[in-house]
């Protein structure tokens, strides 16, 4: 189905050009996968309805359905305990993919994001191409096997998160080996975004390779030296305005993608408090520091994280290797407070993460992206949020 008439008709005035991706024609902007929890299928579903890419996060999605959370409670420290967790979420994936494409209603393209870090990175790629998803996108990681994983889907979109021109070379030649290209790029400015960030130290999120004005030009002289030059490059990271979106297209870029300003929309899953803590966050309150993935994350200073930064060094200096993830869940393939990383994160992620989808401010984990957000403080819709981008402004409420 085609783009809704009144957004069809701001992006005609806007000037942007629509993202086209695997035979579809849609608005230049890609909504982030948040977890845990905070992009499910209410807010890819709204994205999607509106004609824009609307991404779920495949993250520990049990906790949006109470009979999942009931069915994997005080399973205790036992050797089924992981594969229970594991299977309740898979079921919840599938799920949420049905009630997003519901609601999407047959317009726009639903995505799933599945971080390469999870341990059940695998199984939750095959779940949800099983369960009908047009795209999957793969960050916090080289997705290097995703083709293996997509080859009995060959009409599903496949979209790898990175960070430069070199992260794109390294990608595309191995994928060109099992003859299947990226249907788009995503390149996340690590200076900029929340989560997970794609650098490998904190001092290095300003390294200029990064910069928009580089990495985007860089990757397209790559994907035409490669003959895929077709290959929209999608930029993510800090981008709150029609001019971002506008100067990105100007460089080459074919679309943006946004994660916080989603996060905070009426639509969002997470918490109303959530929304909240971020919508209200300042750049001088963000924070930045090692992941217990290891890789440099960005999140709003909250009391649980300046604690727990205050006692980080201590907590590094103790590190030690446990015998099982300290949860059972073994969210993550790699874990700096399971494995006894000294330098990486020593803290459940999930549990915090899981926090903050629940509005508690004291324990959770908020991650955030830099800038100013579209509405400031204010919690608007999906569309308004659309319609702004594009530059509708006299389309708004007054109060906008």
């Amino acid at each position: 189905m085609p783009i809704p008439s009144m957004l069809q008709a701001l992006l005609e005035r806007s000037g942007l050009r629509p993202l086209r991706l695997r035979g579809r024609t849609l608005l230049p902007v890609v909504q982030g996968g948040m977890g845990v929890g905070i992009s499910a299928h209410r807010l890819a579903g709204s994205v999607a309805r509106e004609g824009g890419v609307g991404t779920l996060s495949s993250v520990d999605l049990r906790r949006h359905h109470p009979d999942l959370m009931e069915r994997t409670r005080g399973l205790g420290v036992q050797p089924q305990t992981k594969a229970a967790i594991d299977a309740a979420n898979l079921e919840a994936l599938e799920r949420e993919i049905r009630a997003a494409r519901r609601l999407a209603g047959g317009r726009g393209l639903l995505a799933v994001n599945v971080m390469r870090a999870v341990s059940d990175y695998a199984a939750q790629v095959r779940r949800a191409l099983e369960a009908g998803i047009d795209a999957v996108v793969v960050g916090a990681g080289l997705p290097l096997d995703l083709p293996d994983l997509a080859a009995d889907h060959p009409d599903v979109a496949l979209l790898p998160i990175l960070s430069d021109a070199r992260g794109v070379q390294l990608v595309v030649r191995k994928w060109e080996r099992k003859k299947r290209m990226p249907d788009a790029i995503v390149l996340e400015h690590p200076a900029h975004a929340g989560g997970h960030l794609g650098a490998a130290r904190i001092e290095d999120l300003g390294d200029p390779r990064f910069d928009f004005e580089r990495a985007v030009p860089e990757t397209l002289a790559f994907l035409r030296s490669a003959g895929i030059e077709q290959t929209p490059v999608i930029a993510a990271g800090g981008i709150r305005t029609l001019a971002d979106i506008r100067r990105l297209q100007d460089l080459g870029a074919a679309a943006v993608q946004l994660g916080t300003p989603f996060a905070v929309t009426e639509e969002s899953d997470a918490h109303p408090e959530f929304k909240r803590v971020l919508a209200e966050a300042k750049d001088d309150e963000l924070v930045e520091f090692t992941s217990v993935a290891g890789l440099p994350a960005r999140a709003v200073g909250t009391p649980w994280l300046r604690a727990y930064l205050r006692a980080e060094a201590k907590l590094q200096a103790v590190a030690q290797v446990k015998a099982r993830c300290t949860k059972v869940f073994d969210c993550l393939a790699q874990c700096g407070l399971r494995d006894g990383k000294a330098g990486w994160g020593q803290f459940c992620i999930d549990q915090q993460l899981a926090a903050a989808l629940r509005g508690d401010v004291k324990r959770g984990l908020f991650f955030r992206g830099r800038g100013a957000l579209p509405f400031g403080t204010q919690i608007r819709s999906v569309h308004e949020l659309l319609v702004r981008l594009l530059g509708g402004e006299d389309a708004l409420p007054s109060s906008a």
